[in-house]
């Protein structure tokens, strides 16, 4: 650990070398690019085959599949691309394993939302014992189909899976908000930290303090988690072309992973109102918000969002608000209604635009290109 201080404008990359670093030569890649992963719907085969197929490190985002959904999500995508992919996973917090509250309390979290329910025309869902799957069996799932990548948000796998992943031959890239995450992770034996800054769009990661504590900008985060630890470090946050790249590897970033520009592609699993809020000048305005999922999660500030800013402390917790919300996101998506979805995105969401992931990827990498020849140069 410990490793030499960076400075903007000092031993950046050359435009030559930019793409061969630590992480990129790891896993056997074109470019040190990493698509973010989403949950939940957004992340598609067909979006993270095509990144892959570009020589970047296209990713999925599994933490709502069931085990065997897993299985056949690898395999589909091994089918798609020769090339090295990433599926994600969350650990969960403490609080995840909590019992659920009372029906009196659960009743309660349900008539904050009654309005949008009747507005909507939907009657509020029956909660289940459990929501979601066990993060134990997704993890057996994944290290049985054996990605070649498996990269995780919200804390540290339990040691043994680590070592088995290991074993299997699986890269992990664990996710960091702070610099005390980041040595975290790579004392547990990760071989690549993301340092996800709070630029990022979706959820904060954050597992050892509060998110509140952990709001780090990416350009601040990334030359200290350099300094702190030996693995490459993988810049998130805020990017969402080659200037951003650029920016990353010139503090100390071995790779960069960027999450909204790919959101906005024609593969994506966004629906037409997302995509149509990322073109739009909203999409300039973006705030941490605990509306849709009950977790600080960063997207386009919408009518939700505002709305239930003064009774933010009645919403149920993770992963309870995530389902009292799913049936008014999916009646939403379907109508076109923008100000009832979760529009996930980052604050450099308004650089996004809809395109195949191919050019989006290509357009990255061509500016990358530019802006450290801009640098090596000299010129402004």
């Amino acid at each position: 650990m410990g490793g030499p201080c960076h400075a903007v404008g000092m031993d950046h990359p050359s435009p030559s070398s930019w793409t061969r670093t630590r992480f990129a030569e790891r896993i056997g890649l074109a470019y040190p690019i990493v698509q973010g992963p989403f949950g939940g719907g957004y992340s598609t085969v067909a979006l993270a085959a095509a990144v892959s197929d570009g020589g970047a490190l296209g990713s999925f985002g599994a933490y709502t599949l069931p085990p065997a959904e897993i299985a056949r999500t690898v395999a589909e995508i091994r089918a798609r691309t020769s090339r090295p992919f990433a599926v994600n996973l969350w650990v969960p917090l403490g609080a995840d394993r909590e019992p659920f509250p009372r029906r009196a309390e659960i009743a309660r979290h349900v008539a904050v939302l009654a309005p949008y329910y009747q507005e909507l025309g939907l009657a509020p869902p029956e909660v289940p014992d459990v929501i979601g799957e066990r993060f134990e069996d997704q993890a057996a799932a994944l290290l049985e189909a054996r990605p070649p990548v498996w990269s995780f948000i919200f804390g540290v796998p339990d040691g043994a899976l680590l070592a088995e992943a290991r074993r299997r031959g699986i890269v992990t890239l664990g996710t960091a908000t702070t610099v005390d995450e980041a040595v975290a992770l790579e004392r547990a034996g990760v071989d690549a930290v993301v340092a996800s800054g709070s630029d990022a769009g979706g959820h904060r990661g954050a597992f050892l303090g509060a998110v509140e504590e952990s709001i780090v900008g990416t350009f601040s985060l990334v030359p200290q988690v350099a300094d702190a630890v030996g693995v490459p470090v993988i810049a998130a946050g805020g990017v969402a072309d080659g200037r951003g790249v650029a920016a990353a590897l010139a503090l100390g970033a071995d790779g960069v992973q960027i999450g909204t520009a790919f959101l906005a592609c024609d593969e994506s699993g966004a629906s037409a109102a997302h995509r149509e809020a990322l073109a739009g000048p909203g999409a300039r305005v973006t705030a941490l918000t605990r509306a849709f999922t009950g977790r600080p999660a960063r997207g386009i500030v919408n009518r939700f969002m505002r709305d239930v800013r003064a009774v933010e402390a009645a919403l149920a917790p993770f992963p309870l608000q995530g389902f009292l919300t799913g049936p008014l996101r999916t009646a939403a998506a379907a109508r076109g209604r923008a100000e009832y979805l979760s529009l996930w995105a980052g604050q450099a969401a308004a650089l996004a635009s809809r395109r195949p992931a191919a050019d989006c990827l290509r357009a990255i990498v061509d500016g990358t290109e530019r802006a450290l020849g801009r640098l090596a140069s000299g010129a402004p």
